[in-house]
Parts: structure tokens; sequence; C-alpha cells
């Protein structure tokens, strides 16, 4: 297996995909073909699926683990017009220490924010290991010129950041421009250099489960080290059917490049309920592979609080009040 978070060149990326679809020439045409011959999703069994494995109850041992790993699994949020230095400071000295209580807590993986944050994440965070994850390329609509793009992502990767989510253009996927959404996400990802890159496809707008399906391959294919759902500001945000789809695509993908990558479902996800069921999702159709912060996330600024109330619950028997956890 091999990972795809090493520097690479938009040049890498298309003779690479030309490989994967056989050709010589990366043209719309040879991504329309090869992205419309992938399976079709059942819309019936997926959904069915998905509620299933939704039912699934673990015991308390399992479930501490469980509360331990999805705290692990955070990128920790903030992505509004009205934040502020001191909002971001916060964020972080949360992310540091979640429960001053319990210093056997698990930190979140990443703290999440504006690129004009990142600086201010950056030094809150120093060398605790939290990563600062930058949205970027126009976020959240994607509707901006590709050298504005490409200047939003080099600006927040100077500032320090570890990881850049991206959104693809939506409006030149769903009108079958797949050549464009291909090329933007490879220069993105050169533009990257060694941070990681996120890409986020807003799928409450991709309509059906065959466009997740093909924009998940589509953002593999061009240099993604991980495939998002959401921005989290339209709704539907993340559910489990589109994660169950997308868990397919990576599982997939790893046995036919023999590169991994992970799944980052945002919007959404705000008790630990939810949680474990992306968890057991995660476990059953990618497998034990994708359970670690390394290639599985949630994007979530709620859920942290829950997720520490229940693990409160589970050492001493007894809910916190409402004051045990701050507000975001």
């Amino acid at each position: 297996m091999t990972v795809s978070t090493a520097a690479r060149t938009a040049q890498d990326l298309a003779a690479a995909a030309k490989d994967v679809l056989g050709v010589s020439r990366l043209t719309n045409h040879a991504l329309t073909t090869w992205l419309h011959g992938l399976p079709g999703v059942d819309q019936v069994g997926c959904e069915a699926r998905a509620a299933s494995l939704g039912t699934r109850s673990i015991k308390t041992s399992a479930k501490a683990w469980a509360i331990d790993t999805a705290i692990g699994m955070i990128d920790l949020t903030t992505l509004e017009g009205s934040d502020t230095v001191g909002k971001v400071r916060s964020l972080c000295a949360k992310a540091l220490v979640p429960d001053p209580l319990d210093p056997t807590t698990p930190r979140p993986a990443a703290v999440c924010v504006y690129g004009d944050m990142v600086a201010t994440a950056k030094e809150a965070l120093a060398d605790s290991g939290i990563h600062v994850a930058a949205v970027a390329t126009a976020f959240p609509s994607g509707r901006a010129s590709v050298p504005v793009k490409l200047l939003d992502t080099r600006d927040a990767v100077k500032a320090g950041a570890d990881e850049i989510d991206m959104v693809i253009d939506r409006g030149a996927f769903l009108s079958g421009d797949y050549l464009t959404v291909f090329n933007q996400i490879a220069e993105v990802k050169q533009a990257c250099g060694d941070a990681h890159l996120k890409v986020i496809m807003e799928t409450g707008e991709l309509v059906t489960y065959d466009n997740v399906r093909r924009a998940s391959y589509l953002s593999m294919l061009a240099g993604g080290d991980f495939i998002k759902t959401s921005t989290g500001k339209v709704s539907p945000a993340a559910t489990l059917p589109v994660t169950l789809v997308m868990l397919e695509a990576v599982r997939d993908w790893r046995e036919l490049t023999g590169v991994q990558v992970g799944v980052k479902p945002a919007g959404g996800i705000r008790t630990t309920k939810d949680a474990i069921k992306y968890l057991v999702m995660v476990n059953e159709i990618a497998g034990e592979d994708w359970l670690s912060p390394e290639w599985f996330r949630f994007g979530a600024s709620s859920l942290l609080n829950d997720l520490l109330l229940q693990r409160q619950k589970l050492t001493t028997g007894a809910y916190s009040g409402p004051d045990y956890v701050t507000i975001d």
C-alpha cells in the first residue's frame, strides 16, 4: 500500500490518471467514459445498508474506545465570517486541553479555520502535534478564478497550514466538465506542496449517489488525500448513505491502485451516537485500516462537547451539568 500525501505536480497526476484510465491523452471524453462506466449505486440497497449499520449497539468497553477514537478524529472547526483571533485562540486552547479535569482525554486531530486565521492557530497550537487545516479555493462556493484559488491555497500553506480543504467546482462537475474539475484539483494539490489535500465535494448539491461515486473517484484520480462530504454550509451535509458510498470508493480505489485515501464526513454530526454509527460503518465498509485519524476525520464544531460529556458519564456514572463543557 502507498499513500497519496507526497508533493506531486499536476503533470505527474495527469500521467498517473492516464495510466489508470488506460489512455494516451487525458480528455473530458476519456474521463466521462471511465466515470460513467463505474457501477451504479443501488439507492434502496445503499440506504437500507446504512440504516442497518446505524442500529448496531456496542458495549461499555467498546463504547469507551469509540469515544476516545472519535475525539482523536475530530477536525475542530470554526468557519464563520464573525471569527476573531480570540475565538480561534479559544478553540485551540480547547483542542489542547479538551477536558481540564481529565488529562487522559485525547486531543482532536486538527483545528480547521479560514486561511487568514492559520497563523493564529499555528502559534496557539505550537508543537502540540495538532494539525492546522485551512479551507481554501473560495470556500464555500468555489466560485473564483483558478489563479485566485491557487493563491488562496499558497497563502494558507505559507502561513503554516498542514492540511488544505478545497471545494470542487460543482457547476463544472454537474455540467459534465470533468476535465476542468480534475485540472483544478491537480493544480491545487501541486500548490499544497507537502500539505495534505482534502477535496470537498459538497454532496448535498450532487443530487445522486452515482454522482457522489463519480466525484469521489475523480477527486482521488486528481490527487486528493481525503475526500470530504460537505462544507457544512449546504443542507443536507454528511449523511450515512453518502459516507457509505465514499467508503466503498476509497476501499475499491486502494484495491485498484494500491493508494489509500481518507474520508471526512462534515456537517451535522453532533452526538456521540452519530459518531459511533460512522465508526461502525468505517469498520464494516472500508475496514480497520481506516480507523485512525490518518484516514478518517469528523468535521465538527459541537461534536466534541457531547463526546466529552459521554466520556465523563462512563467514568463517573453520572452526567455533568451544562457548564461542564465550553459553548462553541
